[in-house]
């Protein structure tokens, strides 16, 4: 009986350290300023935009193929 309580009292032990940790985490979150988030945030972006390739030019034909399975405007029988 005895080694049960010890692994009950080791459980709220841990459950309490894991709240702990969390609410430091959630302070530190939160501690950020709007200014310190939209710098962030930019500073990502250009690390995003610098490895991304340019998209591949879209053929006149394959853009005439999905307006008219989206059924968009501009897309007549007739070609220019």
């Amino acid at each position: 009986m005895r080694l049960w309580k010890w692994i009950g009292v080791a459980g709220l032990a841990g459950v309490a350290a894991t709240g702990a940790v969390v609410a430091r985490n959630e302070r530190q979150r939160r501690a950020y300023t709007p200014d310190d988030v939209r710098a962030r945030l930019h500073e990502r972006a250009a690390a995003i935009e610098q490895d991304i390739p340019a998209p591949a030019p879209v053929d006149q034909r394959l853009r005439a193929r999905i307006r008219r399975r989206l059924r968009l405007p501009g897309t007549g029988s007739r070609q220019p």
